[in-house]
């Protein structure tokens, strides 16, 4: 027979259909193809294809039984109705917190949960409706099998015979299952307090930049000197540089003070290179050090970034009743941030190094010389300001005319000996006879965050590190330097990475509470979807022993697989349990649930298989940019294959301790009578 050749062809319909329904709820919410819309695509191919899976190898059993094929495909579908109607609402269901998440996650998976959760449901209703009407016409019962079938079939009937029998043998000991689920509750929290944390790993964008400071006073030239002796050395030792752009006291961003600059490097394509853009950020960071004239703090873009240029990674914010405050315990608290192992360069906004000069005018003096104050101010203003005076045209183009005394004559508080002003009788007074100069420190910039007098502490983090270690550092530091008058915040990544992790967890633990009681209204129990959901834990423990194996981080992109996995795994929960259901009512409940298991044994299997072969190319990082996505499919992919194995043991053995006594339940014969 070659029934299953048809059945593969018609359970690959369910993708192109849900794909083109998919599209279109992109097209009517207004939605555009982004790296998120795209990666719900990639997700949904593997996804939409299970609810064809489990129909059409339901109908084709009961095909294979000598069943007509229109009659296999009306009793097929009805009796596979409900398990499909759960699973779908189900795993649509899952993507209702991450839907309505607040902040610029929710806004930033918004997309990526209405597409997958719309393509799940399209792919449900193309399952009970176009799949059985396939099944029924393009299904015959009468023809040869093929050599395809002829090979696999001994295999899958092996296979089945074999886990009926494991099954059996573990129903004998099964309460080892309670020790085997407590451990994976264990093997949870151990994980979870190994990995680190992290709002996206770093993408590789070819590219970084630095923040040049030189000190405080320092002039135009100078900064502009040192960026040039910058520039010329990275283009002349950096082989892996591409074009590398500097700007003197930028306008754009920061105060665009004489003393700032920025540095862009652009780096060959990354399959044009050894070094990864981290591996030389790392390196070049350790040259700067020879380049001690300014302060050079390399910064790489984040994954992602609500807006603005970024900056460090770790940005503190403390905050005090007055600058006094400020001033008396920042040193303190700056002098251990650089001192821990987990920052490798600390900065702050609000410094006190800015030299200022007083002048005091001694009007006495002024009024006995002759000599007025607004001369003197003039004076002062024309000799060191660089005041424009007018334009000047030449040669068809025009100048403008700016007038100060030559930097030779002005550099030093001394210089006003030299400069002279004329009193009202005419005479020349020295400038120095009538002012006092004072030399002072204060800061460029005063700050305030939330009304508050404040100061924002920026840090680099050490190679291996996250923001999660970072915030916990400056915390430690804050309570071991700051006293009670203080407070603290968080701003740029360090804050979206906090705002992250609370979201993610708030919609984790709601995805919970909405399957099951999503499940408990459609099972009418509240016994039945606690079994089902005990294939979370399973599938938990699975995947953050995936991350940290492969060396990932929980991060945005994991989080949301995790979620994503609670709607997954309890599909094959939901196989086993509403199928067990259907036999308990005319067979003992233990040898129900190993008949429903050994017969739920292929789509399980299949449906599995199709959504982590779905994954694979994410887990594998094919593509530019892919390593930040990387931990979802690994997530996906890990926690799939460990709670399969341990579903089809697990799940029988507990569903045999828990499961009651329910309702009459129509037979087949009793459904074939009545139609």
């Amino acid at each position: 027979r070659q029934v299953f050749s048809f059945s593969i062809t018609i359970s690959l319909i369910d993708i192109p259909v849900s794909l083109i329904g998919a599209f279109f709820i992109m097209y009517v919410m207004g939605y555009s193809i982004n790296v998120l819309s795209l990666l719900a695509i990639v997700l949904a191919t593997g996804l939409v294809v299970d609810d064809g899976i489990v129909v059409t190898e339901n109908i084709y059993k009961k095909i294979e039984n000598g069943m007509e094929p229109t009659k296999a495909a009306i009793l097929g579908s009805q009796e596979i109705f409900f398990a499909v109607i759960s699973t779908s609402i189900t795993l649509a269901a899952v993507f209702l917190p991450v839907i309505f998440m607040e902040g610029f996650i929710g806004k930033l998976f918004q997309e990526f949960g209405v597409v997958l959760a719309g393509s799940v449901l399209i792919s449900a209703f193309v399952s009970l409706t176009l799949t059985p009407m396939l099944n029924a016409y393009l299904s015959k019962t009468n023809e040869k099998k093929t050599w395809f079938y002829t090979k696999t079939e001994p295999f899958y009937k092996n296979l089945e015979a074999s886990y009926k029998k494991q099954l059996e043998s573990f129903m004998k000991i099964r309460w080892v299952s309670i020790p085997i689920f407590i451990g994976l509750v264990g093997s949870i929290i151990y994980f979870y307090k190994q990995l680190p944390n992290e709002l996206a790993p770093l993408e590789d964008r070819n590219y970084f930049r630095l923040s040049i400071t030189a000190p405080e006073g320092s002039s135009y030239e100078y900064t502009d000197k040192y960026l040039s002796t910058l520039t010329n050395y990275v283009n002349d030792s950096l082989k892996e540089n591409k074009i590398a752009i500097s700007i003197t006291a930028p306008g754009f961003i920061g105060s665009g003070s004489a003393n700032t600059g920025i540095m862009r490097i652009m780096l060959v394509d990354a399959k044009d290179r050894k070094r990864s853009q981290q591996e030389i950020a790392t390196a070049f960071s350790a040259k700067l050090k020879q380049f001690n004239q300014a302060k050079a703090i390399i910064i790489q873009q984040q994954t992602i970034q609500v807006g603005g240029f970024g900056g460090l990674p770790v940005q503190f914010v403390i905050q005090a009743p007055s600058f006094e405050k400020l001033i008396e315990k920042l040193p303190k608290f700056m002098d251990s941030a650089a001192k821990s192992p987990i920052f490798s360069i600390t900065d702050v906004n609000l410094k006190f190094n800015k030299p200022e000069l007083y002048v005091n005018i001694d009007r006495e003096k002024a009024k006995a010389l002759d000599v007025s104050v607004v001369d003197v101010a003039q004076t002062l203003q024309l000799s060191l300001s660089g005041l424009r005076y007018g334009y000047f045209n030449k040669g068809g183009k025009q100048y403008q005319i700016v007038g100060q005394v030559d930097r030779a004559n002005r550099d030093e508080p001394l210089d006003m000996k030299s400069m002279f002003v004329r009193n009202k009788s005419g005479n020349l007074v020295q400038l120095d006879n009538i002012v006092s100069v004072q030399e002072r420190s204060n800061p460029p910039q005063l700050y305030h965050y939330n009304r508050y007098k404040s100061a924002t502490v920026s840090a680099g983090l050490a190679q291996g590190r996250t923001i999660d270690e970072g915030i916990a550092e400056m915390k430690r530091i804050a309570k071991n330097t700051l006293d009670d008058s203080f407070s603290t915040d968080l701003t740029g990544a360090s804050r979206d990475f906090a705002e992250s992790s609370s979201n993610t967890s708030s919609a984790f633990i709601l995805a919970l509470l909405l399957v099951y009681l999503i499940l408990a209204a459609q099972f009418e129990s509240f016994v039945d979807p606690f079994v089902i959901m005990l294939t979370v834990p399973m599938a938990l423990a699975g995947a953050l022993f995936s991350l940290w194996y492969f060396n990932q981080t929980l991060n945005i992109f994991s989080q949301i697989g995790i979620i994503m996995l609670v709607g997954l795994v309890t599909k094959n929960g939901i196989l086993i349990v509403e199928f067990a259901n259907q036999l308990k009512a005319h067979t003992p409940k233990k040898e129900a649930v190993i008949e429903a298991a050994t017969m739920r044994l292929r789509p399980i299997l299949m449906t599995s298989f199709a959504t982590m072969l779905g994954a694979m190319p994410i887990a594998l990082a094919l593509g530019g940019g892919a390593k930040s996505r990387m931990s979802m499919g690994i997530v996906i992919i890990g926690g799939l294959m460990f709670s399969l194995i341990l579903t089809l043991y697990i799940i029988p053995a507990m569903y045999s301790y828990l499961s009651k006594k329910q309702q009459h339940i129509k037979t087949e014969q009793e459904i074939l009578e009545k139609e």
